[in-house]
């Protein structure tokens, strides 16, 4: 802490630090959401060269071919912004709270962008059959996801906490929109769905019907209104070819359907990345005002205080009267100042109290999505599933049971230690 040098040391020195480590946690919580940004960049273009290579390999090599090196391209300049902003993020957010975690979460996340030359050189040569290579980028993607999630949870801002927390449900909405995509492309191109398949869309819709109203319960009134606006678009081309991927087995006209598909539902993913640029200027609006409003405040109080100080010959500061003949307390205090110190004491710490109650709130919410996710972690690490049948695992244990989803959650993560391994 920076401060006179007076000794003892003054509620004032001490006002005035309170305010400064405000300021330090918006600064760092400003460099998050830009992380957040490029992220959320990175997971897109992953997610249209996953589409593209689904129908490459379905196809056996006889469509999208040629784009294969576009999207590499696309996803390496993402991957190399995000990679810069982690530069600039680890000299800087280690007093973040639940730095720990979130640093473990860029460190998964890191290592698993390592797998993807590996990957590209199977698919380009066709040694890797679609549904292994789509495992892996769902993976890729889980873990930047999951970043997303950890900085959201490590926000000790409410405001920016709420719109973090509705970013990562609308980005976590569109994967499972990508994933649809990617499934659909598949059995399009490959003229055939099994009933895995027609299992997994439907749990991809209603996965997404739930991501998307997380997101509207927390998304600022513009880009939910601009969500608002993309629901009321005519889709029933795309309502008409997700039916037959839902319900057909073989849908005939493979590669004529496939590619309406992929054009389709690359333009409605492509409007949702609109809505999720829309969250990130909202996002990084609120960082930038909270951090101006914070430091109008510590000016303006830093001033107000000087304003009342005067230095003295031997290193000491003592408070002057407003004007000549005010009587001083025994301690040299004007009476008037020691007022107004109470009162901005009192103003900081009921501001305080009112950020931590609104943080406490929304971070309940946050918590029971966490644990939520992480007894799916373990559904799918000790029986095998995948993410979507995990929460439905889930939902039909609350259902027979009467109980809330997150009370079954918390009953197994009790017992997860003594879970046997895989």
């Amino acid at each position: 802490m920076s401060r006179n040098p007076a000794f003892p040391p003054s509620a004032s020195d001490f006002l005035l630090a309170s305010k400064r480590c405000e300021i330090t946690v918006l600064r760092q919580l400003l460099q998050m959401g830009q992380l957040v940004g490029r992220i959320s960049q990175l997971i897109h273009v992953l997610q249209r060269e996953r589409g593209t290579v689904n129908i490459y390999l379905c196809s056996h090599g006889g469509l999208f071919g040629e784009r294969l090196a576009a999207r590499t391209r696309d996803v390496e300049q993402a991957e190399l912004a995000v990679q810069r902003q982690l530069a600039q993020l680890d000299a800087n957010a280690a007093s973040l709270a639940g730095a720990s975690r979130l640093f473990s979460s860029i460190a998964c996340a890191l290592h698993n962008l390592t797998t993807l030359p590996t990957l590209r050189r199977q698919i380009q040569l066709q040694q890797l059959a679609q549904p292994d290579a789509m495992h892996t980028f769902n993976e890729i993607i889980r873990s930047l996801l999951a970043l997303v999630f950890e900085a959201a949870d490590a926000c000790v801002d409410p405001a920016i906490a709420r719109r973090l927390i509705a970013m990562f449900s609308f980005m976590q909405g569109k994967e499972l929109a990508g994933q649809e995509r990617a499934i659909g492309a598949a059995g399009f191109a490959a003229q055939q769905f099994s009933v895995e398949a027609h299992r997994q869309l439907l749990q991809l819709i209603d996965g997404q019907e739930r991501c998307f109203q997380s997101f509207s319960e927390f998304a600022d009134p513009l880009s939910l209104a601009q969500w608002q606006r993309m629901q009321q678009q005519d889709d029933r081309e795309f309502e008409r070819l997700r039916r037959i991927a839902c319900t057909q087995t073989r849908p005939g006209d493979g590669n004529d359907t496939s590619l309406r598909w992929f054009d389709i539902t690359t333009a409605r993913i492509d409007l949702m990345k609109q809505i999720e640029d829309r969250l990130e200027e909202a996002l990084m609006t609120g960082c930038r005002a909270a951090l101006s409003a914070a430091s109008d405040a510590l000016t303006q109080d830093a001033g107000g205080l000087q304003s009342r100080l005067q230095p003295q010959a031997d290193g000491y500061t003592v408070f002057i009267a407003a004007s000549q003949g005010e009587p001083m307390l025994s301690d040299g205090i004007n009476p008037r100042l020691g007022r107004s110190m109470v009162e901005m004491i009192r103003q900081q710490s009921q501001r305080l109290q009112a950020l931590s109650q609104e943080l406490a709130a929304t971070r309940a919410t946050l918590q029971e999505r966490g644990e939520i996710e992480r007894a799916k972690g373990l559904l799918i690490q000790h029986r095998g599933m995948t993410e979507d049948g995990a929460h439905q695992l889930l939902r039909k244990m609350a259902m027979d049971q009467n109980k809330r989803l997150i009370d079954i959650a918390r009953a197994m993560l009790a017992v997860a230690d003594i879970l046997p391994g895989k």
